[in-house]
């Protein structure tokens, strides 16, 4: 599972969506827009017009909190307000805790009238999801944490969560019937749209109208191709602080005029484990155990290959991750490592993908020789054979340090083949 962010704008908009379709009798007008440096005011004012008669909240929509505590929420503004103070921020650094970054994406969305907040959050664990509610949102939830109760909701439950979650309603909270509805649906929301962890502090129920008034949200990118349709455009966000580097943005240029999907990042550039991993449950895995012996610190990147790559997008990501690798030598003389692996394709033509990387390899063999490059395949799948012998052959043919496994060895065991013999 991967984890990560999207727009507080992104999280509203879907959930507007769900709940018209799903909880109807739940009213959510949900209206918002997003103010980038390229943003046409005009253009957006002629689009939405309510911006010109309601009173508004901006905010930035970067993947960061404590917006309020840091000066960076105007509340009940008139639209001239709004133009004026993004304005004044747009593409200026700001430093939250010890990160510093550009703002360069704003949330607008009409000023909301309220009495009383509440706090509701959802997460997802091995054995099953939490579910927290308190009367007492809109604050430092951490400062009245004492006020917050939990649901468990076990991974096979199905008939009895709307009675676990009417359980764990304060009893503070007024109109308790429709707020268990409410979570219910939203509950809902989370598991069908495969989200590992959403917020929304606070929230406010007056009547059936409902209204987050701050949103964040983590979805697992590896169920994209389940939920294609209902995500809908979705992008993930950088992280705030982290700036992507020209290779990073390549892949996702590259990425995005794909069928297929490429993610890169970049963990540390002077990394000397480097890994080329087909498909994003097995890149968490190999991510995970070069962790758990010990690599974490040396790990140069994390990222997959999946959703049968041609053989010269394969080619393309595989070069750009070998140039990565190849730049400088271990300071202290020792090889570097690149594995080549994946669980069992189901339907990824593994020969096809591998005559990419052979490309790949034959432009860099003197940069990987350089740096007394090791190199562990692990695959299975379509025609895996077929690849797994091409790519022994061209270690052969270019003197390359190259071996090769399939899916007999587990993916977990030619990590530790990898790391035992870096060590060594």
């Amino acid at each position: 599972m991967a984890q990560r962010g999207i727009r507080e704008y992104d999280a509203k908009r879907l959930l507007a969506k769900y709940l018209k379709d799903n909880l109807p009798e739940i009213a959510f007008d949900f209206k918002g827009v997003l103010v980038t440096p390229e943003t046409n005011w005009d253009e957006l004012v002629k689009e939405n017009p309510w911006l010109t008669t309601e009173k508004l909240v901006a905010k930035p929509d970067q993947l960061f909190g404590k917006r309020g505590k840091h000066g960076l929420v105007l509340v009940n503004a008139a639209l001239d307000e709004v133009k004026a103070w993004i304005g004044e921020r747009m593409n200026k650094d700001v430093t939250i805790g010890n990160v510093t970054n550009e703002l360069n994406c704003f949330l607008v969305e009409p000023c909301v009238p309220h009495e009383k907040e509440y706090y509701l959050a959802m997460t997802t664990e091995r054995e099953g999801d939490k579910i927290y509610i308190s009367a007492h949102g809109g604050v430092d939830i951490e400062e009245v944490w004492d006020t917050v109760k939990e649901a468990f909701i076990p991974v096979l439950a199905k008939d009895n969560i709307e009675e676990i979650i009417a359980q764990a309603i304060p009893e503070e909270i007024e109109n308790k019937e429709n707020v268990t509805k409410l979570v219910k649906a939203l509950y809902d929301f989370f598991v069908d749209y495969h989200f590992t962890y959403l917020e929304f502090n606070p929230f406010v129920l007056e009547g059936n109208k409902f209204c987050p008034l701050d949103a964040v949200a983590r979805l697992d990118d590896t169920a994209q191709f389940e939920c294609v349709e209902k995500w809908g455009d979705l992008t993930f966000p950088t992280p705030f602080g982290r700036k992507s580097t020209k290779e990073e943005a390549y892949i996702k240029q590259l990425d995005a005029k794909s069928g297929s999907s490429m993610k890169l990042t970049v963990l540390n550039p002077k990394g000397r484990i480097w890994t080329m991993v087909a498909g994003g449950g097995a890149s968490v895995v190999y991510t995970d155990t070069i962790s758990d012996l010990g690599g974490a610190q040396e790990l140069g990147n994390y990222g997959e290959y999946s959703g049968n790559p041609t053989t010269d997008e394969t080619y393309e990501y595989a070069k750009t991750l070998l140039d990565l690798m190849t730049r400088e030598k271990d300071p202290q003389g020792r090889p570097k490592v690149l594995i080549i692996g994946g669980g069992i394709a189901n339907f990824t033509d593994v020969a096809k993908t591998f005559d990419g990387i052979v490309m790949a390899l034959e432009d860099y063999t003197e940069k990987l020789k350089e740096v007394n490059a090791r190199i562990y395949v692990r695959r299975g799948g379509p025609n895996y054979e077929k690849g797994l012998a091409k790519i022994k052959a061209a270690g052969e043919r270019l003197g390359l340090n190259i071996e090769v496994y399939g899916p007999e060895a587990h993916m977990t065991r030619v990590v530790k083949l990898a790391l035992e013999e870096k060590a060594a």
